[in-house]
C-alpha cells in the first residue's frame, strides 16, 4: 500500500506494536489526525503519523481518497480546549452523547446553534459541543503566546493525570507524551520520545547548575556512557523554576532536586543529564512548526 490517507474519528486512538491488543502500546494520536494507512492485517491497519511514529490500530481511523482529504483540510474546524468534554446529537447537553472528547481533539465545524459548535466527524457522525469547550481552530492559533509561564501553566492541567505507557493524551501520559502535549497546547510541535526530544532545542545546561535554567526548560534523565556502552535518555521533565520540575511518573506530578525540599526526587536527582531549551522570546529555538 502507499500514499492511503487516513483520518482519526475516535477521541484518542491508540497503536500497537503489532496487530493485536495484547500488544505493547506504541503511541496516541488524538482525533482529527491525518495519518498514512501502510498496511493492512484482517481489521487492523498499520498507520504513520505526521511525526514519523508508526502502529497498529483496529478502528479509529477513517480512510479517505484525495478528494476526502482535501475538503476536510479545507474545512473550518474547531478544536477542544476543555480537558475532557462530549458531544451531543443535538444542541443540548441532555440530548444522547455522541461521543467522549478529550483536550486537543480536532472537529469539522459545519455551523454554529445556541452556545454549541455543530460539527463532523471524519467517519460522517454529526454533534453538537458546547462553545465554551472548544474554540475555533483559527482564532485558537492566533491566541497562542508562547512564554515559559505558559508552558508551566498548561503542564499543571494535567496534575494527577495517571501514566500510561505510549499515552499522549488526557486518558494517560508517559513521560514525554506530557511533554509533547504541553507543548502542542502551546503551538510546538516535539518530537514524539525523550530520546528524539534530546536532540532538539538548545542545551543550557549538563552540570544541574539549575541556575541556569528557566520555567519551559526540559530536562534529561538516564545512564551516561560509560565502558564503552552510549548514553541512554530514558525520562524527561519540564522545569519550574526552584529546583522543581513537572513529569509523568506514576501519575503526573512535581518533584525537586533540592534534598532539603519535601518533593525531593533522589532517584531523578540522581540520573539528571542535561536541560536544553525550545523557545526564546517567544518563538520557538530552530525547526519546530506550529501546529
Amino acid at each position: 500500500m502507499s500514499n492511503i490517507k487516513g483520518i482519526i474519528y475516535n477521541s484518542v486512538g491508540t497503536l500497537h506494536s503489532s496487530p493485536s491488543y495484547a500488544s505493547e502500546i506504541v503511541t496516541q494520536v488524538l482525533l482529527g489526525s491525518v495519518v498514512d494507512i501502510v498496511e493492512v492485517s484482517g481489521d487492523w491497519r498499520k498507520i504513520e503519523t505526521s511525526d514519523k511514529y508508526s502502529g497498529w490500530i483496529r478502528g479509529s481511523v477513517a480512510t479517505v481518497d484525495e478528494t476526502e482529504l482535501n475538503n476536510y483540510l479545507d474545512n473550518p474546524k474547531i478544536i477542544v480546549t476543555s480537558l475532557v468534554t462530549c458531544s451531543h446529537e443535538s444542541a443540548d447537553v441532555s440530548s444522547i452523547t455522541v461521543s467522549d472528547l478529550v483536550v486537543g481533539d480536532i472537529l469539522s465545524l459545519i455551523g454554529e446553534e445556541l452556545d454549541f459548535y455543530e460539527v463532523a466527524y471524519p467517519d460522517g457522525r454529526i454533534g453538537f459541543v458546547k462553545k465554551d469547550c472548544a474554540e475555533r481552530l483559527s482564532d485558537w492559533k492566533e491566541s497562542i503566546v508562547l512564554t515559559r509561564d505558559n508552558i508551566v501553566s498548561t503542564s499543571f492541567r494535567f496534575l494527577g493525570v495517571p501514566y500510561l505507557w505510549g499515552g499522549t493524551s488526557y486518558k494517560g501520559l508517559d513521560c514525554s507524551g506530557l511533554t509533547k502535549t504541553v507543548y502542542m497546547l502551546n503551538g510546538v510541535n516535539l518530537p514524539r520520545d525523550a530520546s528524539q526530544q534530546v536532540e532538539k532545542g538548545v542545551l543550557v545546561d549538563t552540570e544541574g547548575n539549575f541556575d541556569d535554567l528557566l520555567k519551559g526548560d526540559l530536562l534529561f534523565f538516564g545512564t551516561k556512557e560509560c565502558d564503552g556502552l552510549p548514553e541512554k535518555v530514558v525520562h524527561v521533565a519540564i522545569y519550574m523554576g526552584d529546583k522543581r520540575f513537572i513529569h509523568a511518573s506514576d501519575y503526573v506530578r512535581i518533584n525537586s532536586f533540592d534534598p532539603q525540599d519535601s518533593l525531593f526526587d533522589e532517584f531523578n536527582a540522581n540520573r539528571y543529564l542535561r536541560a536544553k531549551r525550545y523557545i526564546e522570546d517567544g518563538v520557538v529555538t530552530n525547526e519546530y512548526v506550529m501546529r
